[in-house]
């Protein structure tokens, strides 16, 4: 009797809980359980959310925390070489600036020209033909100048006491000190009437005063010997260190008149500086300055200028131009190790697609999708550049901080570069991280599930 009763009839669920309607030929309550097996699950119930797929993540990378570690090591390596040798390059373009700009800004520096003897010429700056007369028509006519001084220079040895010491004197007038960015660490300069006097008094570099008062004395009114001639110590000049042409604080400045009159006894002079107010107009000012000695010297248009006319901005932008040029090369040269670090992560991750082939394809069996699968392994990828990029960023700003301490040499921390580093490193995770994750979202189901 039970044989014969009628099995009661289960409604059928579609995936997303609602009654199937199944329809066929026969139109029967009768139900083909691989039609529904062959169902595409509803893809809002399987996709992975991105919220989902970092925790994911991240969890697989603490599975493995020593492959982990050591996959960013190239990417750490990177980072903090960018930074230090940036930081290093920029350091040194500081220091050298530094020391350019206290030779002074927006200079015209005037010298005698060449000689010529038998054919051979020799070097600029040889000839006798810059006088003073030239430096007080330049101050007269050219307008748009905020100091013009007349130099006579030249080796002497300066007796103090019991010391002495060889070293170059230069008599120049009152403006000179404003015009190469003097400043007095005792005393004061001499004046304009000191110089109309031809008043023997002098102003000693830190470098003069070290030799010739080596027990502390203060040099302030003693009386120093230049070429056996008795000069009184007026001033110390505040020191500004070396320079690309040598140490600046060696050296005595007298009155201009003075060492023409009583020290060189000689009415040429070895150059004139001139400082120009607005640096814009500085090549107009060397056109007037050219003109002008060529008229002083009686040129006519046929004859070359017997003098030269360096200016100290080109020389400042040369030198800072040759050191960015040097950062950057050395920059790029470290950044190579970045790309070197993310071949290592796109090796790794290789590795850990066949590693977790299984988990793929359980994952894709479920109803994850292949984007899915794409992004967890993509994120994977970046965090671990990421992760790089910031021990990177410490590593390199601490080697960056302890070169002035430790090795005495001056760094400026880039934060363009550290920007930059970081962002490049996170690009590099996405990119050498496409081609594994999309190796794992290709992976067919069937066969990753039969992977051992």
């Amino acid at each position: 009797m039970l044989a014969n009763r009628p099995s009661p009839v289960h409604p059928v669920l579609s995936p997303d809980g609602q009654p199937a309607h199944i329809t066929g030929p026969a139109q029967d309550d009768r139900v083909d359980p691989f039609a529904l097996l062959a169902q595409v699950p509803a893809v809002s119930g399987a996709r992975l959310r991105l919220l989902q797929t970092v925790p994911s993540a991240l969890a697989a990378l603490r599975a493995n925390k020593g492959r982990s570690i050591l996959t960013t090591l190239g990417i750490i390596i990177g980072v903090a070489a960018v930074i230090a040798i940036v930081a290093l390059g920029q350091g040194a373009s500081a220091s050298v600036a530094s020391q350019l700009a206290g030779l002074g800004t927006n200079l015209l520096t005037v010298q005698p020209g060449s000689t010529q003897s038998g054919g051979a010429r020799t070097g600029a700056g040889n000839a006798i033909t810059l006088k003073g007369t030239d430096a007080a028509a330049i101050d007269q006519n050219i307008q748009g100048l905020s100091g013009v001084s007349p130099v006579v220079s030249g080796n002497a040895q300066i007796i103090a006491g019991s010391q002495n010491w060889s070293t170059r004197v230069q008599a120049v007038t009152p403006p000179y000190l404003t015009i190469e960015s003097w400043t007095m660490a005792q005393g004061a300069a001499f004046t304009a009437e000191d110089n109309t006097n031809s008043n023997n008094v002098a102003v000693l570099g830190q470098t003069v005063v070290t030799n010739l008062f080596p027990n502390g004395q203060s040099p302030i009114g003693q009386i120093i010997r230049i070429r056996n001639a008795p000069f009184t110590v007026v001033g110390v000049l505040t020191a500004k260190g070396s320079s690309p042409g040598g140490d600046q604080d060696d050296t005595v400045l007298i009155p201009f008149q003075t060492g023409q009159v009583r020290l060189f006894g000689a009415q040429n002079i070895n150059q004139i500086i001139v400082q120009v107010t607005d640096g814009s107009q500085i090549d107009a000012v060397t056109t007037q300055m050219t003109t002008l000695l060529r008229q002083q010297h009686r040129l006519t248009s046929n004859q070359p200028a017997d003098f030269t006319i360096r200016n100290n901005n080109d020389i400042i932008s040369r030198v800072s131009s040759v050191s960015s040029t040097m950062t950057l090369l050395l920059g790029g040269v470290a950044a190579v190790s970045l790309v070197v670090g993310g071949i290592g992560i796109m090796n790794i991750m290789l590795v850990s697609v066949t590693e977790r082939t299984r988990e793929i394809g359980i994952r894709l069996a479920i109803g994850a999708q292949p984007r899915d699968v794409l992004s967890q392994f993509l994120v994977e990828a970046v965090v671990l550049s990421v992760l790089g990029g910031l021990i990177g960023i410490v590593v390199g700003a601490g080697v960056a901080l302890l070169l002035p301490v430790v090795a005495g040499w001056t760094t400026v921390l880039p934060w363009n570069a550290i920007a930059v580093s970081f962002g490049v490193s996170a690009a590099i995770g996405m990119f050498f991280g496409i081609y594994p994750a999309r190796k794992a979202s290709q992976l067919d189901p069937i066969v990753a599930l039969r992977y051992e």
